[in-house]
């Protein structure tokens, strides 16, 4: 007798910021196997940078899915195509043969440029006229290559393409310079309502030294881009001839992963960055000037509001104060976060009148460039447990007024929210995020929607679902829902309209004080 054929599977892989993750998915939306290669090359040659070196990405890439290759019982022939997502906003300056002049600059580095272009008099005038100047010239200081033309201008001479992490992956798969439209996230001249390259007289091309011939082709996510080469074969394991499909950046396929389509379902993001998208077929500026991102479905925005070192909170409670958890942890065998739920448990909800305003990182137009964090409310009853209780429940506040924000600007009513990324696997940030809301909060069916929202572009691209829709239905759907319980839902109600609301506004004027005195947090 014939062996039974297995189901046919997709290959995604994930390129986040902490981890590349190799993860095979059936139609059905099932994770049938998974590798996963912790990135650890990471280099920081002055306070606030980020680097790595684009091999290394590549490598933790093929070495991820040589492991799944070693460990599962998938058929390659079962595999049907590969799809790719990535961190967003990481960026990769390459010769004319195509290799790295210097290391990847990091999303989360903070380096700014100095002196950035300067853009002609009418634009300025424009810009002022319409109160968009200061936005202008975060855009160009935040903009990675104002700062190697300015640092390294022997180096940018020598610039012939300027990709994004998803584009340059794309290349090595494909040996073709193409990306898709949805993963176009970063300080690019990109334009996010068009979803196109900016036009040849848009204010972006003075606005950095950036050439139309320096960026790669755009297609539609889920456009099939190329196929896997004898060479990639080798260097992963995945199958020669392979179909390769152009996904969608990490945060977009994470919304369609959780079955996100409409926009009265929110999705919010616990992960490295916090964030709350919803998917709409209309232009929408949840925050004005500042564009909503193309979806992962084509045709389709992003609302999104970003909370940018929003679960790395998180990471940073546990360096600082949570060395009786990581001991305890590596006792037990488990992670130390998993043990971070009875802390939350010991403290009731409102963390006996501690308030935590999540602003780590400064921000552009709310927060402004002159935002820091902040807790308020201090007493002798506060121990870590409020603390990280702190956390979790101003990351929702804050969460919550975008929402808010979203559904102001939207003119639809947000009914429904689904929590997504590593901190949706604690049940208490969950059911915190369900009382601050007051609405039902629902974990996905499984924790890799990002993956899983890259697999179901791959499904459509390659008609193995008629359509997103039909995609979407079959392979995404709830795993648990957390209810708002009346009492909490009542203090944190109270607590956010009459305490954090005003928190922002009340402290700007001192966060403005602090920069000008200590010139921290810097914008240059």
């Amino acid at each position: 007798m014939s062996a039974t054929p297995h189901p046919t599977c997709i290959l995604a892989i994930d390129n986040g910021t902490q981890s590349v993750r190799a993860l095979l998915f059936d139609l059905h939306g099932n994770l049938v196997d998974k590798a996963q290669v912790v990135i650890d090359s990471y280099q920081s040659p002055e306070p606030g940078w980020m680097e790595n070196d684009p091999e290394a990405f590549w490598q933790a890439l093929c070495q991820a899915c040589q492991r799944l290759w070693a460990s599962t019982s998938v058929p390659p022939s079962a595999v049907a195509g590969v799809v790719i997502t990535t961190q967003r906003g990481t960026t990769i300056a390459l010769d004319k043969a195509g290799q790295p002049l210097r290391p990847a600059m990091i999303w989360l580095d903070q380096r700014r440029a100095d002196a950035p272009p300067k853009l002609k008099w009418w634009w300025e005038a424009a810009f002022k006229l319409i109160g968009m100047r200061d936005t202008v010239r975060h855009f160009q200081k935040e903009a990675e290559a104002n700062w190697i033309a300015e640092h390294q201008p022997e180096l940018w001479a020598k610039t012939d393409k300027y990709l994004l992490l998803s584009g340059y992956l794309n290349y090595r798969f494909t040996g073709r310079f193409v990306d898709s439209v949805a993963s176009q996230v970063g300080y690019v001249p990109f334009d996010y309502k068009k979803g196109r390259w900016a036009a040849a007289h848009d204010w972006k091309w003075q606005a950095m030294p950036i050439l139309p011939s320096m960026l790669p082709e755009l297609v539609p996510a889920g456009t099939v881009i190329g196929a896997v080469s004898a060479q990639v074969a080798a260097d992963t394991g995945i199958p020669e001839g392979l179909p390769v499909v152009a996904g969608a950046a990490d945060k977009a396929c994470e919304v369609i992963g959780a079955g996100c389509l409409t926009p009265e379902i929110a999705c919010l993001s616990y992960g490295t960055a916090a964030t709350i998208n919803t998917t709409t077929p209309r232009y929408l500026e949840a925050t004005p000037f500042i564009p909503p991102y193309q979806a992962a479905v084509p045709g389709h925005y992003n609302t999104e509001v970003q909370i940018t070192r929003g679960f790395w909170m998180v990471s940073w409670f546990k360096e600082q104060f949570g060395l009786h958890e990581q001991q305890t942890a590596q006792a037990l065998g488990v992670t130390p976060e998993s043990l971070f739920d009875e802390l939350v448990g010991a403290v009731p909800p409102g963390a006996q009148g501690l308030m935590l305003q999540p602003f780590w990182n400064p921000g552009i137009k709310v927060p402004g460039p002159e935002a820091k964090g902040a807790i308020i409310g201090f007493g002798d009853v506060h121990k870590r447990a409020h603390l990280y209780r702190a956390i979790l429940e101003g990351l929702a506040y804050a969460l919550r007024e975008a929402k808010e924000r979203i559904e102001r600007r939207g003119g639809t009513r947000i009914t429904r929210v689904r929590v997504s990324g590593g901190g949706s696997q604690s049940d208490a940030a969950m059911q915190i995020t369900a009382n601050v809301f007051n609405l039902p909060a629902e974990r996905p069916h499984l924790y890799e929607t990002s993956g899983l929202g890259a697999a179901i572009l791959a499904a459509v691209a390659l008609k193995l679902h008629p359509d997103f829709a039909t995609a979407i239905a079959r392979m995404t759907r709830i795993g648990q829902v957390f209810e708002p319980e009346p009492e909490h839902a009542s203090t944190y109600e109270q607590l956010y309209r009459r305490v954090y609301c005003r928190m922002y506004r009340r402290l700007q004027p001192l966060y403005k004080a602090i920069q000008e005195i200590t010139g921290y947090p810097s914008r240059n």
